[in-house]
């Protein structure tokens, strides 16, 4: 079954019912329809339903989805059955057919296109060109062919009027290396004549409205189908096709198979050369018959590449051979247009059938030696027309159903043998069916002798005027008692049948009536001798290959043609004989309604379509006592996890006993039968049931799985990490330790070096190791300057501090700090500053220090004061570690004023040349002085000042806790302050 649809879609596989009947068959067939399901089973038959919309169901991903799945893995679709038939082709080395049946309009077209499309997309895994070039020839014929062989009816746009079968040869790897097409029954007759609300071949139409208009002008023909009488009544009607659009796509298409620009040009001109056929008009002058259009008939000969006197011979009289003289002998008005109209059905024949034969020249195996390329196996698509109820049935129809009672009969025999077959191989008891046989309609029509084609043959083969009203009484005196037959002289009553004019058969779906007006001369299907002869010596190579027979000389015998009847019998029979050497597929097509709707469902429409197409009995076939069968295996696949003894795998001898005890344990063991390779159950409850049981278990189990993939995905992700992690730590204490011993290598002899390794450059540091760096470098830096100042003097070390506070303090504020020279500090006593006064200056602060007890002096220099009005006067400043005192040089030294060094808490600075230093004190009283007097005249002390005052407060800070000078930068000038 197919198990991968919900239930809210009906039944996937017809088979599945919970019962059988025509009701329940049609509930379960519209309920599908309006969900969108088109396709359903009955076992290994697909039905169809054709939805009169387009459906995204045929796309590359829908091909992917069925390429190489077993047939009821996936929701029902075309492409499941042509794929269960390319497999039995390729596994099996099995010759396979499709056969796809419905009436017109069903969609039987569409999906051979389907299954064609599909059997292209599976092949051909290499790319190879000559396996493209085939398959490309096999779409492409498609086209042309429904141009030339499909007709818009009333019930289909795209009518097949003609039957199609087609061959896909493949070789040994399966890949198609060649095909060939059968043609069956053109409806010829729909050339000159189409019912009303229908059209003639697409051909005509495509010409008329698609051809250029070069080609019209040359071919003599207006854009207007309704010029030309045999095409009058169809180029009235307004259609959605687009005959513009397909001209082109035909013409593309015959020039991908391979016809010829010549060849093509000629296809055009026999079209053309029908349609003014149709428009030539006979008249009579007494007794003698006259063509009244006569222009035409130069535009005949021209298109037919022949003298126009000869067709105008041929249209007008007909050669008698009467022993050894020969007689032209001239047609009456009656006979005339017989012919003319004989003639364009059989030009329009063997156009069609030349197409199908140049396609077949195309694509047609060649060169294949089985001997050395191994077994050439067959795929067969059968699409034919389908069984026909018309208002008005004649010879065409009958032929039709006959055709479809065939195949009706292939399909059940086929069905029930396959059935018979299986059953009897594994082992199960078979029950018999009742069923329809339509045997005996088939031998109503095809019996010698008594079947209505041998009546038919016989009243054409009588000598002197036959006429169909007689061979309706031969029907009736032949088959008065038959059941399947009857006439209004048999059913007097009967008033749905006219008197000499009709009669009916009951068909396997339904009863249909046939006219028999034109019967015999369809049957007969004479062309004048003359004609094929005209034709054959035409100048055109085309043409006159067409017709061999016209090469007979007129006096030379020959035996009578076959008719149409018999040749169709003998096509028929042929082909159920091919069909029934392969392994069959069937599509059975089900047009919902006769209004081309993709939302109606004509119940009674559906239900008649349903018993002729005898799908009922199929149902009943299959069911058979056992609903489903599977082999062990795959039943195992599908249901294990329902037992224990069997999940997730058993330990039985076999596949059956597990089978066996697994139904035994779901308690099933009387619904169900055990065969040789499958298990049968017999009622669709226990089916249903094992689906449920199963996907319920799907549920715990996918939890499962998932918790166990989960797991493991968390342990695999776990093991990563850790992996990861161990190798970060790995390769960090690698780096680590690669930059320790390249620092150690690079730093090992810095005692020895002149500058102790100032010159080395540091190697890069690993990221986690920038912070340590920063702290290595400092301790070298360290080291370094305790290197350089472990030997110094305790006053060189005092100069050295004070210059270092310099540089923290004004770096970058002053350009010149004085840090390359000397610090004197007492310049005072120094003879180059004060060369005469420095031995007053010496006195005056040795009495000081005497009196004020300070330890040393810290800085005395020149110095020019400025007062609160601006007015300047020379001073001299002398700082110690106690005072600052201010003295008047003039005056010998002569302290002015003394200002206790805790009570200065700041120094202000410039920054410029100027040398201005401003000393804050406590009672805002500032002392404001410009460094001078300096020996050199450039030299600048103000670095020296303020070093010396930092140094001498982190001493005292040291010492005794004191507050120290803070630094910083106000209003351009550099502030170095004591906070209070």
């Amino acid at each position: 079954m197919a198990e991968h649809e919900s239930l809210e879609f009906g039944k996937a596989d017809f088979v599945l019912l919970d019962s059988v009947s025509l009701d329940e068959f049609m509930a379960n067939l519209k309920l599908r329809f309006e969900k969108g399901r088109i396709y359903s089973y009955i076992g290994e038959v697909v039905v169809s339903v054709n939805p009169y919309r387009a459906m995204n169901i045929y796309g590359r991903d829908t091909i992917e989805q069925y390429k190489g799945r077993e047939l009821y893995e996936r929701p029902p679709h075309l492409f499941a059955i042509a794929d269960a038939a390319y497999k039995a082709m390729k596994r099996r080395n099995k010759d396979t057919c499709i056969v796809i049946s419905g009436e017109s309009g069903a969609g039987k077209t569409e999906a051979s296109k389907y299954i064609m499309q599909y059997i292209a997309a599976i092949t051909n895994p290499s790319q190879r060109a000559e396996v493209e070039r085939v398959k490309n020839m096999l779409l492409k014929s498609n086209c042309v062919l429904e141009a030339f062989g499909n007709a818009k009816t009333n019930r289909n746009d795209n009518s097949s009027r003609f039957g199609k079968y087609m061959d896909i040869n493949f070789d040994f790897k399966g890949d198609p290396i060649g095909g060939h097409i059968n043609n069956y029954l053109l409806e010829k007759s729909r050339v000159i004549f189409q019912q009303e609300g229908e059209r003639s071949f697409h051909s005509f139409y495509q010409l008329v409205k698609g051809a250029p208009d070069a080609q019209l002008r040359s071919l003599h023909i207006q854009r207007d189908p309704t010029a030309y009488t045999y095409i009058k009544v169809g180029g009235q009607i307004k259609s959605s096709i687009n005959d513009s659009a397909d001209f082109k796509a035909v013409t593309d298409a015959m020039k991908v198979i391979g016809f010829t620009t010549e060849e093509i040009q000629t296809v055009y001109k026999i079209l053309a050369t029908i349609l003014h056929l149709g428009n030539l008009k006979f008249g009579s002058d007494g007794d003698v018959t006259l063509i009244e259009n006569s222009k035409l008939v130069s535009v005949l000969g021209d298109l037919l590449s022949t003298k126009d006197e000869n067709v105008e011979k041929a249209l007008l009289y007909r050669t008698v051979a009467t022993g050894r003289d020969v007689i032209d002998k001239q047609h009456t008005h009656q006979e005339a247009s017989y012919g003319r109209d004989a003639l364009a059905k059989a030009i329009y024949e063997r156009l069609f059938c030349w197409i199908v034969g140049r396609i077949n020249d195309v694509i047609e195996v060649k060169n294949y030696d089985a001997r050395v390329h191994g077994k050439n196996t067959v795929i067969g698509v059968l699409d034919i027309y389908g069984f026909e109820i018309f208002q008005n049935n004649s010879f065409e129809q009958f032929c039709i159903n006959y055709c479809n009672e065939k195949l009706q009969q292939l399909f059940i025999q086929l069905v029930l043998k396959q059935e018979q077959e299986e059953y009897q191989r594994e082992g199960i008891p078979w029950k018999h069916i009742d069923y329809f046989n339509n045997q005996i309609i088939v031998d109503l029509v095809e019996q010698q002798h008594k079947g209505i084609f041998a009546v038919l043959d016989e009243a054409c083969m009588n000598v002197g005027k036959v006429t169909d009203e007689m061979f309706l009484q031969a029907l009736n005196g032949k088959l008065a008692k038959h059941a399947h037959y009857t006439s209004r002289k048999l059913s007097p009553t009967d008033k749905n049948l006219e008197f000499d004019r009709d009669f009916r058969i009951r068909h396997y779906a339904g009863d249909v009536v046939y006219s028999v007006v034109g019967f015999i001369d369809k049957n007969k299907d004479t062309l004048f001798q003359d004609f094929k002869r005209l034709l054959y010596n035409s100048s055109n190579p085309v043409l006159k290959a067409m017709w061999p027979e016209g090469k007979l000389s007129i006096t030379e015998v020959t035996k009578r043609p076959l008719t149409a009847a018999t040749l169709f019998k003998n096509s028929m029979i042929s082909l159920v004989e091919n069909l029934a050497s392969k392994e069959p597929y069937y599509v059975r097509c089900i047009k919902p309604n006769d209004v081309k709707s993709p939302l109606l469902f004509e119940h009674e429409r559906c239900k008649h379509q349903v018993e002729y197409l005898g799908l009922l009995e199929n149902v009943r076939v299959r069911r058979a006592g056992f609903a489903n069968r599977q082999t062990y295996p795959r039943f195992l696949q599908r249901y294990k996890m329902i037992s224990e003894f069997t999940w997730p795998n058993h330990d039985l001898p076999s596949d059956k006993e597990a089978v066996e005890r697994l139904l035994q344990g779901c308690g099933f063991e009387h619904d169900v039968a055990y065969g040789k390779t499958k298990v049968f159950i017999r009622t669709p409850r226990t089916i249903f049931s094992l689906e449920e049981q199963r996907a319920e278990m799907v549920k715990r189990i996918v939890l499962f799985l998932q918790k166990v993939w989960r797991g493991t995905l968390a342990r695999m992700r776990y093991r990563r990490m850790r992996a990861a992690l161990i190798i970060i730590r790995a390769y960090r204490r690698y780096k680590v330790k690669s930059y320790i011993r390249e620092v150690n290598r690079r730093f090992k002899n810095v005692r020895g070096m002149k500058d102790h390794g100032k010159h080395v450059k540091w190697p890069t540091p690993p990221k986690v190791l920038r912070k340590f760096e920063e702290a290595l470098r400092n301790i070298y830096n360290r080291w370094w300057a305790w290197t350089l100042i472990k030997d110094l003097s305790p006053e060189e070390m005092v100069q050295i501090r004070a210059k270092v506070a310099t540089l923290e303090c004004l770096k970058g504020q002053r350009a010149d700090l004085g840090l390359q020279r000397a610090w004197e500090g007492n310049y005072l006593v120094s003879k180059k500053d004060s060369p005469g006064t420095a031995s007053s200056f010496t006195l005056v602060s040795s009495d000081l220090q005497r009196k004020d007890k300070f330890m040393r002096v810290l800085f005395s220099c020149n110095v020019r004061k400025i007062n609160r009005f601006n007015k300047a006067e020379d001073r001299a400043l002398l700082i110690t570690d106690r005072h600052l005192y201010k003295m008047d040089p003039v005056k010998l030294y002569k302290p002015m004023k003394s200002i206790p060094l805790y009570n200065v808490t700041g120094v202000s600075i410039s920054p410029g040349k100027d040398q201005l230093v401003v000393f804050h004190t406590k009672d805002n009283r500032d002392l404001i002085v410009c460094l001078q007097g300096m020996v050199p005249a450039g030299d600048s002390r103000i670095g020296e000042l303020v070093g010396t005052l930092l140094s001498h407060f982190k001493s005292a800070n040291h010492d005794n806790s004191t507050t120290p000078f803070n630094c910083s930068a106000s209003s351009g000038h550099l502030r170095t302050e004591q906070p209070a």
